[in-house]
């Protein structure tokens, strides 16, 4: 039976285990390339990154074997550009490819590329991609799945005054989708059929600008309701397996904000029934590698979204939770093991929260603070509190990116006592020269409907007043180190302007603050 890392003691070499591949390309960067790295280089796999131009002295680069330069920082010049990342993986003579998650994680081109070119994607096959690349598609293989869908109409060739006699057949408010969209963009709520033209025109817009292809699908909104998602791998031999849920429903626009392993307040038939949908529709789609189920859950009524056919970024709460580490799984299945011979808990182990550090500002709409790190200090790391980041003191957050500086990653024996290690662990964050949402995500875990898991996926805009508050008072401490910064300053700049003199004991040639007949002073302003 071959051993997985989380087999291992604390501390026990991992130099034994036989190297999967010969060399492993990740086409990504920032905190997923550090994340892999530290997975691959467990795993005894040499590692080479890609760079743009902003990320020459990315941390990723630091921590690989060896670095290629793409181009470049446009995203479409680089990390976007899928013949140059190829080109990168032949230079380097890679066998293996990770797109982590973004960029061209689940671009079905770059899978059937590194196919056609013998190069092992760490993915799902290309055909998967593709057929959940489509909501349309997605939906219509999920029905076949027997997993439940919300009423809607997929079809995509409709004409606009069709679409409106279709959301009054659904019945209002309804959603409307771009049909090759994700990430939450092309996305718009109809509360009547006097906002459907006006929302029909934004989202085919963004749907054309953003994915190339104006194709809407309409489907019924579900309000109040909340995000739970199923973790799946599956290799390639026909095994699949489920490792849990996870709760997504902070969010913000459709972006998650925090997550957290397993989902609270879910009786265990609700459980065992999503369980069942998430593997059908694996084994229906003839996936292999680590995945996500998405579903939309009213009370114990739950409903397929879409399927995130790579890892996602709150892969990291599962892990807690099950003591697996996903990267290793994703590599392992690409070499061909099988899952079959691994030792999966019956039930998670604890609790884990995560939470999204971002250079934004919540009080401005969330509009991105990209700039210079000046300074920056992550809480201690612990066997309860992780971070995950790509980011030192003096980086720059560059305005081509995801502003994403860290996650905040906590665990414990159960869910009050995770939000307090995390409230904490905020409050020992200080990230000075960006602003960032720290305090936003302190108000929101503190609230009672966090608290007692009563909030639902519109919580966080519905609230915005309360939880993009910012506390004014300043902390002495602050103020004191301030004062000293100030001092030196203050020293040095004056020592700039001192008189020369041979005279040492001259008045003229000291900057202490004396001043004649009065107190010594020294101005900080």
């Amino acid at each position: 039976m071959p051993f997985l890392i989380s087999d291992l003691l604390p501390g026990e070499s991992t130099k034994w285990i036989k190297q999967l591949f010969r060399k492993l390309l990740i086409a990504n960067r920032g905190e997923i390339a550090c994340r892999i790295i530290r997975s691959a280089q467990r795993l005894n796999i040499p590692v080479a990154t890609v760079y743009s131009d902003a990320d020459r002295d990315a941390l990723h680069n630091s921590l690989a074997d060896e670095s290629v330069y793409l181009g470049a920082s446009r995203p479409s010049e680089s990390y976007l550009n899928v013949d140059r990342i190829i080109e990168a993986a032949k230079q380097v003579g890679a066998d293996a490819l990770h797109p982590g998650y973004g960029f061209l994680s689940e671009n079905s081109i770059l899978a059937e590329t590194c196919e056609k070119e013998n190069i092992e994607f760490i993915g799902p096959p290309s055909h998967a991609i593709d057929c959940m690349a489509s909501k349309a598609q997605a939906a219509a293989i999920a029905i076949e799945a027997g997993v439940p869908v919300l009423p809607g109409f997929r079809e995509t060739e409709y004409s606009d005054a069709s679409l409106a006699k279709l959301a009054q057949s659904i019945g209002f408010p309804v959603l409307l989708k771009a049909a090759l969209g994700g990430g939450g963009r092309g996305m718009s709520i109809v509360h009547s059929e006097h906002q459907l033209a006006e929302s029909l025109t934004a989202v085919k817009a963004q749907a054309k600008e953003f994915f190339g292809n104006d194709l809407i699908i309409i489907e019924k909104y579900l309000n109040p309701a909340r995000h739970i998602e199923v973790q799946i791998a599956a290799d390639k031999h026909g095994n699949a397996v489920h490792l849990f849920d996870r709760d997504c429903s902070a969010q913000r626009r459709y972006q998650k904000i925090v997550e957290e392993a397993p989902a609270p307040q879910i009786s265990q038939n609700t459980r065992e029934r999503m369980y069942e949908a998430a593997i059908s529709l694996t084994r229906a789609l003839n996936y292999h590698s680590v995945g996500t189920i998405e579903f939309l859950l009213a009370d114990t009524e739950f409903y397929f979204m879409e399927m995130n056919t790579r890892l996602q970024v709150e892969h990291t709460v599962t892990e807690q939770v099950t003591g697996f580490d996903l990267v290793e799984w994703q590599l392992r299945i690409a070499a061909g093991e099988s899952i079959s011979d691994w030792r999966i808990p019956s039930s998670p182990n604890g609790h884990s929260i995560q939470a999204r550090i971002y250079a934004e500002n919540p009080e401005k709409g969330f509009l991105p603070s990209p700039g210079h790190i000046r300074y920056l200090r992550y809480p201690s790391e612990s066997v309860h509190l992780q971070m995950h980041t790509g980011v030192r003191q003096n980086d720059v957050v560059d305005v081509h990116y995801d502003p994403l500086i860290a996650k905040v990653v906590v665990s414990d024996s159960d869910r009050p006592n995770t939000i307090e290690r995390l409230n904490q662990a905020l409050r020992d964050l200080h990230v000075v020269g960006v602003d960032t949402n720290v305090t936003f995500l302190s108000n929101l875990i503190t609230t009672h409907d966090f608290a007692t898991c009563t909030h639902d996926i519109k919580y966080v805009e519905n609230n915005l007043p309360e939880l993009t508050a910012q506390n004014r008072e300043i902390p002495s401490e602050i103020l004191v180190l301030a004062l000293l910064y100030l001092t030196s300053k203050s020293t040095e700049i004056r020592a700039e302007g001192l008189i020369e003199n041979d005279d040492k004991y001259s008045p003229w040639r000291t900057n202490s603050g004396w001043r004649l007949n009065s107190r010594k002073e020294i101005a900080c302003s």
